[in-house]
């Protein structure tokens, strides 16, 4: 816990709805605590911070650093005193400190595997269980669980997501008078932090005693049959997977009526919430499309290879739609869906290296996505160990043995790691040019194939697209998921290339990935015909990149190529990739 001042929670200006959300958790805790989403300037951790002044005696607030070890977060073994009195002991994590105050994790999407799955266990216990080797120990561990997050470095596991029982996303966007208070006020608090917190003290103690009445009012609310129906019909209409929304939909009304001083839940306390409740539980179905009959394209006018092909309506000076320049008028049409073509998909083939390139960027080679050495694919070889002793491990082993014995002592070690973080970032080409002998199809058929074995691997997944003058997240930073055929079935094709576009966003995207987790491996893919004008050559993207060339005309104009070149990436031809029966 900083012993430095924090920003009073009163004097943050604006982002009514976090206040809303972080003081209803704080008057009811059983909803959950507080998922805060949003960019870089927007407040979060001043609020979350901040939050801790609210809370009865001030409780701790106790932050979860990205590179916390697990032994951080659940406890470690007293090593000293074991040694000394032959009696294990254990000296408390950052989840004991946590009881009764705030646990706070920056960048909760970027949090290891390992401490999601404890947070998770403790979350639903409000009890942290350490066991080893046949010892067990166990302590309290109720705390509000507060989670800020940049969505564009990446989504958060479903699980964890789940069980934040609000969330709010943030703008930083603020009116020309928000600016200037935000920037008054923080000169204020940094030239005299006790001064400005003393201005606010009245405020702050406002809020707190009208928090405290809520908290003593909170069990006489009560909440018409009705209007649970309510909760129970908008929780199924928003597609809310399982019970949880309507659970923490249900206390989060009871305690915004006890904060309005209500003894009665009225329809404006479930309209109040709503967006808190729902904001990270709305599933948007659609339902997938019938399968379109084989895509045939329109009647070509008589070829003039003497007069020039004018560009297409959808297209741009820089790009070309595709085979426009053909004499087919492919730009013309609105986006097409074609659907998926499996492929035979060589994942050893995607990631070798590019002999003899001048262009080439050093990297590291990866096998299916997993840094090669001791581990490939996430598994050991062998009985791999590290160099650190694991001494909860040998005390116990050797237990038997005391200073009578003497006798050597079995020493054990923590296992190796088997992998880092991989992430595999793929760019589609979903211009129209690519719509031209199911190009397209095949295209899908490749990101399926790669999906596929990063689900295996439980790596990382990234889908973005560009095409019809636009570029988008087909699918965010995610755990590669088991089941992605629909939307790929539903992603259509039509208009111009904006490859450089979609180059600079992931180039942009990457250097921030990196930034926050350094040890992360990246295996980009471009997947395109390279139907474009756009020059590319000043572009890079980090890691290992393969580029994919879906150009299926007769006479090839090798652009895709040319692009693999300039971006110092292997190249790989599609047509080299045969279909799946």
């Amino acid at each position: 816990m900083s012993d430095a001042p924090a920003f009073p929670f009163v004097a943050v200006t604006g982002q009514a709805l976090l206040k809303l959300a972080l003081t209803l958790t704080t008057i009811n805790p059983a909803i959950g605590g507080v998922l805060i989403s949003g960019p870089r300037g927007s407040a979060k951790t001043t609020l979350a911070r901040g939050l801790s002044q609210l809370l009865p005696q001030h409780g701790q607030f106790i932050t979860l650093p990205l590179g916390a070890s697990e032994e951080m977060l659940i406890g470690s073994l007293d090593l000293q005193q074991a040694l000394s009195e032959q009696q294990v002991m254990f000296n408390p994590g950052l989840l004991a400190k946590a009881h009764q105050g705030v646990l706070y994790v920056d960048e909760v999407n970027l949090l290891p595997d390992a401490l999601v799955d404890q947070l998770l266990d403790v979350a639903a216990s409000r009890v942290n269980i350490i066991e080893r080797d046949g010892v067990s120990h166990q302590h309290p561990a109720d705390f509000l669980l507060i989670g800020t997050m940049n969505p564009d470095e990446g989504e958060l596991r479903p699980q964890l997501q789940d069980r934040f029982g609000l969330s709010v996303y943030l703008s930083n966007q603020y009116s020309i008078d928000e600016r200037m208070e935000i920037v008054q006020r923080r000169e204020a608090f940094d030239r005299s932090p006790q001064a400005f917190i003393e201005h606010y003290a009245e405020a702050q103690q406002i809020l707190l005693t009208r928090i405290q009445q809520a908290q003593q009012q909170l069990a006489n609310v009560r909440c018409d049959e009705s209007l649970r129906r309510q909760i129970a019909e908008r929780c199924h209409q928003a597609n809310v997977d399982g019970m949880r929304g309507d659970i923490v939909w249900y206390r989060a009304a009871l305690a915004h009526a006890a904060w309005q001083g209500r003894t009665s839940v009225q329809a404006c306390d479930i309209d109040a919430v709503e967006p808190l409740v729902l904001a990270h539980r709305r599933n948007e179905q659609t339902p997938t499309p019938p399968s379109p009959p084989p895509f045939s394209k329109p009647p070509q006018p008589p070829r003039d290879t003497q007069s020039p092909q004018p560009p297409s309506s959808q297209d741009n000076s820089s790009s070309e739609s595709g085979p426009s320049s053909e004499g087919d008028d492919w730009g013309s049409l609105p986006p097409q869906q074609q659907q998926t073509i499996t492929l035979a998909v060589d994942h050893k083939q995607l990631t070798s290296p590019l002999k003899h390139s001048p262009h080439r960027q050093s990297c590291t080679t990866m096998i299916a996505g997993k840094q090669a050495g001791k581990s490939v694919g996430g598994t050991r070889s062998g009985q791999q160990t590290s160099s650190h002793i694991n001494w909860f491990a040998t005390l116990a082993c050797n237990a038997q043995y005391t200073i009578h014995h003497h006798k050597q002592w079995q020493w054990r070690y923590k296992p190796a790691r088997t992998g880092k973080a991989v992430l595999h970032l793929i760019l589609l080409d979903s211009s129209a040019s690519t719509l031209a002998s199911q190009a397209f199809a095949k295209a899908k058929g490749v990101i399926l194939g790669i999906a596929e074995q990063a689900y295996l691997l439980r790596e990382q997944l990234a889908v973005m697209s560009f095409g019809h003058e636009q570029v988008k997240w087909l699918l965010p930073q995610v755990r590669a998921p088991k089941q992605l055929l629909p939307l790929l079935n539903q992603t259509p094709a039509g208009g111009g290339t904006p490859i450089r576009d979609a180059l600079q966003q992931a180039q942009h995207y990457l250097i921030g990935a990196i930034r926050k987790h350094p040890e992360l491996q990246v295996q980009s893919y471009l997947i395109t015909d390279g139907r474009t004008r756009q020059n590319v050559a000043d572009l890079a993207l980090s890691g290992h990149c393969t580029v994919i060339d879906t150009e299926q005309s007769v006479v090839k104009r090798g652009r895709a190529q040319e692009i693999a070149t300039s971006l110092g990436a292997n190249y790989l031809s599609i047509n080299t990739m045969g279909a799946l029966s």
